[in-house]
């Protein structure tokens, strides 16, 4: 990458946190009706110690499947969701290129370690010359603005 580091957009801190609360709305939309239909608005609003889990359909509804949906978006698409809405994408730190599925899996590892002192491996997004996370450089990553077409561009059908 570094013959194009220059033409690269690395995408920050504030860009990022609005493709996750992207993320998190559209799968809050699909998941909390499953969940409330299953154990009902109780325990929605329940009192409950926080780090509990009521049950194999909250585990996996709330950590295994979405899990799997993200690394199956990075592996497809080089993005969620909420990173195709807002432009940007996931791609290998030395190359440029799609990330391995070894990588994806590794970069949503990785996502543990960053946030358990206080957030701070995702907020060093914010401070680091080429916008990583511990994650993204535990994974060798890198998030980027989408490419804009330059005019006289050829596209193809």
């Amino acid at each position: 990458m570094d013959a194009t580091e220059d033409v690269i957009r690395y995408a920050g801190f504030w860009i990022r946190v609005a493709a996750a609360i992207i993320d998190s709305i559209l799968w809050g939309v699909i998941t909390l009706p499953i969940l409330i239909a299953i154990y009902g608005t109780d325990w929605l609003l329940g009192e409950h110690p926080v780090f509990t889990i009521h049950g194999i359909w909250e585990l996996l509804l709330s950590y295994v499947l979405p899990a799997i949906v993200v690394i199956v978006f990075w592996v497809c698409k080089s993005a969620t969701p909420g990173k195709m809405m807002t432009r940007i994408q996931v791609v290998d730190a030395e190359t440029g290129n799609k990330l391995s599925t070894g990588q994806c899996i590794g970069r949503y590892l990785a996502y543990y370690p960053a946030m358990i002192p206080l957030f701070l491996g995702l907020i060093w997004v914010a401070f680091d010359k080429r916008k990583q996370g511990w994650h993204d450089k535990l994974a060798k990553t890198l998030v980027i603005h989408l490419q804009q077409p330059t005019p006289g561009d050829s596209q193809e059908p």
